[in-house]
């Protein structure tokens, strides 16, 4: 066995750092969960070669990751687009995770005898209480790097609900840890009700305010190195998880809601904060699965109750618990299809945070903790195998999918520039007046700045003879005409570029 010393843990980081993105690159070139990997990795590295067990350091490294994973995926997030469909994602990122705890841990209950379990409701609860949302790193970074788009708002929805569903199964936890660990003196439900709606008040109000300062700060602070806009994001994103906690709100989902606000607000130097969170992001959740693979004990997760209970819990969850939960969720909206629910219900990813929050009862001292931890670690791996691995197989079995077009022009709008960007594709309609750039009918102050034809680009003149398929990009003083000018040319698919 290896163990981490100073003199060897650059060497040790460099090396799991560049497997797991080869590892990432192999996942990526057969539809597998990049993440999946990452946590095999540090299984793999964890048998013979490293000895790692800090319960501290694990769940302090996931803190900080989950942090940056949840503010990225807000930061990316329109709220254009989520509007539509704010109404069932609370529903799902609330009562959803409620019902799914409840269902699994009946299950959970009823069947840890069978495999020589003796666990109680309460233990069954925390267990299910661990497991009950859908974990933002999987669903983000599965959805995300498919280049394919989803029908009926369900991308939008599945990544709103991922985003603000850890806040509910957190405390959950936290209760059911308080609870069995003897440290909740008299708390009752009307406490614990009031403890949550604190919670969750406090964590938007908070989120939404340090999101604010952060923009304005970011906008009138005029710094020199440009750099050093991201160190500053970075304070803010760490300042309003920890402010939040200290006043008694939820951090997680303060965190997501400033980088909502962060992402839809015009704000100084966003490109480049946006490309960098991206690759810092990715380096979180890489560290993150490493370590939580290092963490688990091998040996541990053959042991027969576990991979019995861990296999039925995982089963019973996608097959069942799951869909129950979003079905009854969503009986209220009649705007979701029974294909879209089907949909919805499959792809109910589990991944590292229920991992993270398993660390809580081994923190605490709960009896059964490790095996509740191993139980939670395969379930997790049944899920990301298993669903992880057909979210885009199952949209196209159910007619869900449609192929996202990406934009041939990698360009974006300074901050402070009114006009508008956008790229449209040459149609039939729009080569009636003439097949030359000058022939088409175009506002004032409209401008095409530049044409790509079979993968080669050129700015045009005048005279230029423009072909079907033609992609060009075109800037604009004058939106609401150009959009009036595109309806009436036929072109429905407008890519706006920010």
């Amino acid at each position: 066995m290896f163990d981490i010393t100073g003199e060897n843990v650059v060497l040790v980081g460099a090396l799991l750092l560049f497997v797991a993105v080869m590892a990432g690159k192999v996942a990526y070139r057969f539809g597998a969960p990049a993440l999946l990997l990452f946590l095999g990795v540090g299984m793999l590295f964890g048998l013979d070669f490293i000895s790692f067990r800090s319960v501290d350091l694990t769940q302090f490294v996931g803190m900080v990751a989950l942090c940056i994973i949840l503010f990225t995926g807000g930061m990316d997030t329109s709220f254009d687009e989520i509007r539509p469909v704010l109404g069932p994602g609370i529903v799902l990122a609330t009562a959803g995770v409620l019902l799914t705890a409840v269902i699994l841990a009946g299950f959970v209950w009823l069947v840890a005898p069978w495999v020589g379990l003796g666990i109680s409701f309460p233990m069954a609860l925390l267990l299910a209480a661990t497991m009950s949302s859908t974990d933002s790193a999987s669903v983000f970074s599965i959805l995300r790097s498919k280049k394919q788009g989803l029908k009926q708002h369900l991308r939008p929805l599945l990544e709103l609900e991922s985003g603000s569903n850890d806040p509910m199964a957190y405390m959950l936890t936290v209760l059911m840890v308080s609870l069995l660990s003897n440290t909740s003196g008299d708390t009752g439900l009307g406490m614990s009700l009031l403890y949550f709606i604190v919670q969750m008040t406090v964590g938007a109000l908070s989120g939404y305010l340090i999101g604010r300062l952060a923009v304005w700060t970011i906008n009138k602070i005029n710094l020199e190195n440009h750099s050093l806009y991201s160190v500053l994001l970075l304070a803010f994103i760490f300042f309003a998880f920890s402010f939040t906690d200290l006043v008694k709100g939820n951090g997680y989902l303060a965190v997501y809601i400033a980088g909502l606000v962060v992402g839809n607000r015009r704000l100084a130097q966003k490109r480049p904060l946006t490309v960098f969170f991206d690759g810092f992001t990715w380096l979180m959740q890489i560290v993150m699965f490493l370590m939580l693979g290092l963490f688990v004990n091998s040996d541990e997760l053959l042991q027969p109750e576990v991979l019995i209970l861990g296999g039925a819990v995982g089963a019973f969850l996608i097959l069942v618990a799951r869909p129950v939960a979003v079905f009854s969720c969503l009986a209220p909206f009649r705007n979701f299809s029974t294909k879209a629910r089907l949909y919805i219900s499959w792809v109910g990813l589990r991944g590292a945070v229920p991992i993270l929050f398993a660390l809580y009862p081994i923190m605490h001292g709960v009896e059964h903790a490790e095996t509740l931890f191993n139980v939670v670690f395969l379930s997790t791996i049944i899920s990301l195998l298993v669903q992880g691995t057909t979210v885009s197989g199952m949209a196209n079995l159910l007619g869900l999918a449609y192929e996202e077009r990406e934009s041939a022009f990698n360009v974006a709008m300074h901050e402070n520039m009114t006009s508008a960007l956008t790229e449209v594709e040459v149609n039939e309609s729009m080569l009636e007046s003439g097949r030359t750039l000058k022939e088409i009918n175009l506002p004032e102050n409209t401008l095409v700045m530049m044409v790509c034809r079979d993968g080669k680009y050129f700015v045009p003149r005048g005279k230029t003879e423009l072909k079907l398929g033609d992609k060009l990009l075109v800037i604009t003083d004058r939106s609401d005409e150009l959009e009036s000018t595109y309806k009436n040319m036929g072109i429905d698919d407008v890519m706006k570029l920010d």
